[in-house]
């Protein structure tokens, strides 16, 4: 009887939420019916080495999950996906002291766009901001790991948030 009740509370559940026209963000389509996409690896405006690659793999890695399009070399894409990391910036959110931090945000700012083999524009997105927060410890090695792994999450939740920008309305 219990079995049958939660069949019954998930069915409803189910028919409740793929009635109301529920949709998950940036399951539409690329724009101009993209077959092939060759993103290069973005341009680091910052001080902190590697971001362009972390940026880049997690971005190449949402397309490679979504199955829409195919990655491609240079010579064989149809479209190219380019982006600017323009700015990291940390501060201090939240203190112990005056002069003693217990945690810090890091902020990114970056720019992509997304252009066809002629080199025309297609889209674009300038200045989008992410900022994700970490812990300080007392050791500055800790700190520094809680700040890289704060860095990594923020360029997952970013290049999540730059695909589904990018299919939304097409």
């Amino acid at each position: 009887m219990l079995l049958k009740k939660n069949v019954g509370i998930i069915f409803l559940i189910g028919f409740v939420v793929l009635s109301c026209g529920y949709r998950f963000v940036g399951d539409g389509n690329l724009p101009f019916d993209i077959k092939s996409i060759c993103i290069t690896v973005f341009e680091n405006r910052t001080s902190e080495t590697g971001l362009e690659n972390i940026f880049t793999n997690d971005l190449a890695y949402e397309f490679t999950c979504s199955n829409q399009v195919a990655l491609a070399t240079k010579e064989k894409a149809d479209t190219f996906l380019t982006g600017v990391i323009e700015s990291i910036q940390i501060e201090s959110i939240s203190h112990r002291r005056k002069l003693s931090a217990i945690e810090r945000r890091v902020k990114v700012i970056l720019s992509l766009s997304l252009s066809d083999r002629a080199g025309n524009l297609i889209w674009s997105l300038k200045r989008i901001s992410a900022n994700e927060t970490y812990e300080v410890a007392s050791n500055k090695l800790t700190t520094e790991q809680n700040r890289k792994i704060a860095l990594s999450t923020l360029s997952k939740k970013t290049a999540e948030r730059v695909f589904d920008r990018l299919t939304e309305n097409f």
